[in-house]
């Protein structure tokens, strides 16, 4: 049978060799089966509580589809190095596309569970971006400007540790969801802090620096991506198992879907809860949300009794919501 390299022979003369391909492989049967493993253990949550197992299994999916397209030799292009110039080398840009992805979708994982505001949020994802756009148009930077993207890169990925150890140690390290959580961010951030700060010296070798061959860059990437992927996502989403989803606050994207775990308002001031809160997509509960009581049969949308005697009919309760960001 005919191996990656003969199907897609290598299009620059610097590239990956048979044993690089079987390194691919490996690593692409372990993000695969790691997703299938994540897909049973989220069927077997309750629905509402699979945002952290839905969020994994994407990132385990991406990894899998990147892997398959490098084992395959395919998703590269030949860039002439700036140093120890031997010809051109593999860049294999379909990495980026990965990363592109699931980087973002990282940082989102662990920090919806601390529940800090989603701008928040929202701005920690747009400098794993930034790290990832100036990664790629640095590796494909022949002159020595690729350094600029490398510096804008790495000063983005220290706005994301400083986020991090902001929530380690500032005044937000009192999580609303508890203890627990708290314990469970605190060692997965250490983590992902230290294994993001080994990614720009493989780059800094490898892209950047042309020191290293593609096979030894598929290692080092490869024990990165997996360290990253299964290993963190499967202990972080263990961590977070036993813990009410209650406690994150989270809510129903449908307007007629109270937030998780806690139910309608009632006009006396209490909260029950309704069928149907537990499905579909939760999203963060914002600040500013309101949720307001349906009008009881006989009264009109301001509550105000009409005097209309009931005809066994029962009228349709409705919920409005109104959100503002600050």
């Amino acid at each position: 049978m005919a191996g990656s390299l003969d199907q897609n022979p290598p299009n620059a003369e610097r590239h990956i060799t048979a044993g690089g391909t079987d390194w691919l492989w490996t690593v692409f049967a372990i993000m695969t089966v790691s997703t299938l493993g994540m897909m049973i253990w989220s069927f077997e949550r309750t629905r509402g509580s699979r945002f952290f197992h839905n969020i994994s299994i994407v990132i385990l999916t991406t990894a899998s589809i990147a892997y398959f397209t490098m084992a395959s030799d395919l998703g590269a292009t030949p860039i002439t190095p700036e140093f120890r110039n031997t010809g051109t080398r593999q860049i294999f840009y379909v990495r980026y596309i990965q990363w592109f992805i699931n980087f973002p979708l990282l940082l989102v994982l662990i920090l919806y569970a601390t529940g800090i505001a989603l701008s928040d949020v929202l701005t920690t994802a747009f400098f794993a971006w930034v790290v990832v756009v100036t990664g790629l148009v640095g590796a494909l930077t022949h002159s020595s400007y690729k350094w600029g993207y490398f510096t804008l890169g790495v000063v983005s990925l220290f706005y994301i540790w400083y986020v991090f150890i902001l929530l380690l140690h500032g005044p937000r390290s009192s999580f609303a969801s508890g203890s627990g959580v708290r314990s469970d961010f605190i060692r997965g951030a250490s983590f992902v802090v230290l294994i993001t700060m080994l990614y720009p010296v493989c780059w800094g070798v490898s892209e950047g620096g042309n020191v290293i061959s593609p096979n030894r860059e598929m290692v080092f990437y490869g024990i990165l991506d997996l360290l990253l992927g299964p290993v963190f996502l499967f202990y972080f989403v263990w961590g977070l198992s036993n813990v009410d989803y209650g406690l994150f606050k989270f809510n129903s994207c449908r307007p007629t879907d109270a937030p998780y775990g806690y139910g309608v308002e009632s006009a006396t001031g209490g909260k029950s809860r309704r069928a149907g809160d537990e499905d579909g997509g939760i999203v963060p509960n914002l600040p500013g949300t309101h949720n307001t009581a349906a009008p009881s049969a006989g009264a009109d949308a301001t509550g105000v009794s009409t005097g209309v005697a009931s005809s066994g009919a029962v009228p349709t309760t409705t919920k409005a919501e109104h959100t503002s960001v600050a």
